[in-house]
C-alpha cells in the first residue's frame, strides 16, 4: 500500500503515542494481571489515541493504514505489557475482518457507535443448523481474549455440506453480546491479563449476512469488498491474523531485553562477586536477543510489503510463498521465548522473584507458544513438505 504524506504523518504519530504509553502500561501490568483483564482506562487510552482505527475502513471512521503500522503499535505496546498488546492485536484486527462482511453486518456493529469492539474465538467447534435466512448456532468456545471488553464476537464453525460427499464449509459467525454468555475460566501461567474466557451460545439465530466464508477471505472474494475496496482489504485474512497473535512477542522480547540490561547494570553476584555486565554468557544472551529482534521485525515488514504490492496490482503471492510466510510467523513466539529464557538464566537468583518484570514477560512469552497459530512443528513440516513436492495441507494462508 502506498502511503501518502498524510498517512505517513498519521502512522508516525500513532506509533509515537504507543511508545509514550508503554511505560504507563508497564505500571499497570501487575494490577492487570491480578485482575485478569485489561484496565478500563487502558481501553479508553487506546480509543482516544485512535489505535483501534488503524485497520478500520474509512467508511466507518477508520484510518485504513497499512498492517506494518498496526504491528508497530502492537510491538510498542508490548514493551510495556504483553497481555495488553495481545488483546490489542486480536481485537484490533477484527475491525479489518468486519470490513470483509456484508455491509449490513458492518452497520449492525458500527451503525450507532464506530468505536464498538469485537472479540473472537475461531475454534471450529460450533454446531450449525441451516435455517431460512441463516443458521442456528450453539457451542462452547475457549480462548476469547478481551471478551469482557467487547460488545460482539466472531465465532468459528463448520457449516454442514449441502450435498453428501462434499466437505463442510468453515465460516466466521458474528453475534451480539445478547446472544452469548462469557464463562470465566482463565487461570493460566502467562498472558493472565488477556482475560481469554470461554464463550457459550445456546441456539442463537445468525442471519446469513452476518457470516464470513473462509474461502472468500483466502481468495479475495469477500462481500465487503463491494464497499471497502482499498488494497488493504484484499490481503489474505490468515496472513494478518496469525501475525496478530505473534507480533506482541517481539515487543515483549524487546521489553525483556530492556529490563535485563537495566537490571544487569547494577547486579553483582552474591556468590562470586562478579558483575553481570562482565559475564560472557549474559553478553551473548543480549546479543542474540538483539539480533533476533532485528531479523523478526525485518521479516514482518518485508512479508507485508510483498503482500501489499500484490494487493496493489502487482504479481500475486503464490500459495507456496504464503506457506513460507506462515512458518516465519509461527517461529516468532518460540524464538522470543527462547531468547527471554536465556536472559532470565543470567538474571541470577534474585531475578526469579515475581517483582522482577522479566518474570512476567518470560511467562507471557511461553504462554504465547501454546496458540495454535504459533505451532512451530505443524507449519514447519507443511512448508518442508511443499518444498519437497508434497501438496499443501494448510489452507489458512
Amino acid at each position: 500500500m502506498h502511503r501518502d504524506n498524510d498517512s505517513k504523518a498519521l502512522a508516525a504519530e500513532l506509533i509515537a503515542r504507543a511508545e509514550a504509553l508503554a511505560p504507563v502500561l508497564a505500571g499497570r501490568a501487575a494490577q492487570a494481571e491480578a485482575n485478569g483483564r485489561i484496565p478500563a482506562e487502558t481501553v479508553a487510552d487506546f480509543q482516544a489515541a485512535g489505535f483501534f482505527k488503524v485497520l478500520q475502513p474509512k467508511r466507518h471512521g477508520g484510518y485504513e493504514l497499512d498492517p506494518q503500522t498496526f504491528f508497530e503499535i502492537q510491538m510498542a505496546v508490548a514493551r510495556g505489557c504483553m497481555s495488553t498488546a495481545w488483546v490489542y492485536g486480536v481485537v484490533g484486527v477484527h475491525n479489518w475482518q468486519l470490513a470483509l462482511f456484508d455491509e449490513r453486518a458492518q452497520q449492525d456493529v458500527w451503525g450507532k457507535d464506530q468505536s464498538t469492539l469485537i472479540a473472537s474465538t475461531y475454534m471450529p467447534v460450533g454446531r450449525v443448523t441451516p435455517v431460512e435466512g441463516g443458521f442456528r448456532l450453539s457451542g462452547h468456545w475457549k480462548f476469547s481474549s478481551g471478551s469482557e471488553l467487547c460488545e460482539w464476537v466472531f465465532l468459528g464453525a463448520l457449516v454442514p455440506p449441502a450435498k453428501e460427499g462434499e466437505p463442510p464449509e468453515y465460516r466466521t459467525f458474528l453475534l451480539p453480546k445478547s446472544d452469548y454468555t462469557i464463562e470465566q475460566d482463565w487461570d493460566v501461567l502467562g498472558l493472565r491479563a488477556t482475560g481469554s474466557h470461554d464463550i457459550v451460545v445456546n441456539d442463537a439465530f445468525v442471519p446469513d449476512y452476518r457470516t464470513h466464508k473462509a474461502i472468500d477471505g483466502m481468495m479475495g472474494t469477500s462481500p465487503g469488498l463491494a464497499v471497502n475496496d482499498a488494497p488493504l482489504f484484499h490481503l489474505p485474512f490468515a496472513q494478518i491474523f496469525v501475525r496478530a497473535v505473534c507480533t506482541a512477542c517481539i515487543g515483549a522480547l524487546q521489553g525483556a531485553l530492556d529490563d535485563f540490561t537495566s537490571y544487569a547494570a547494577t547486579r553483582v553476584s552474591a556468590n562470586s562477586g562478579a558483575k553481570t555486565t562482565d559475564d560472557t554468557g549474559a553478553q551473548t544472551a543480549c546479543a542474540n536477543a538483539a539480533v533476533a529482534l532485528d531479523e523478526m521485525k525485518l521479516l514482518l515488514q518485508r512479508n507485508f510489503a510483498e503482500l501489499l504490492a500484490a494487493a496493489n496490482g502487482g504479481p500475486a503471492v503464490s500459495i507456496e510463498r504464503r506457506v513460507h510466510f506462515r512458518y516465519q510467523s509461527a517461529q516468532v513466539a518460540e524464538r522470543c521465548a527462547q531468547a527471554a529464557n536465556a536472559l532470565l538464566r543470567y538474571a541470577g537468583g534474585n531475578g526469579i522473584y515475581n517483582r522482577n518484570p522479566l518474570v512476567r514477560r518470560f511467562l507471557d512469552l511461553h504462554a504465547a507458544r501454546a496458540h495454535y497459530a504459533n505451532n512451530l512443528d505443524r507449519f514447519g513440516q507443511n512448508l518442508g513438505a511443499v518444498m519437497l513436492g508434497r501438496p499443501n495441507t494448510d489452507f489458512f494462508v
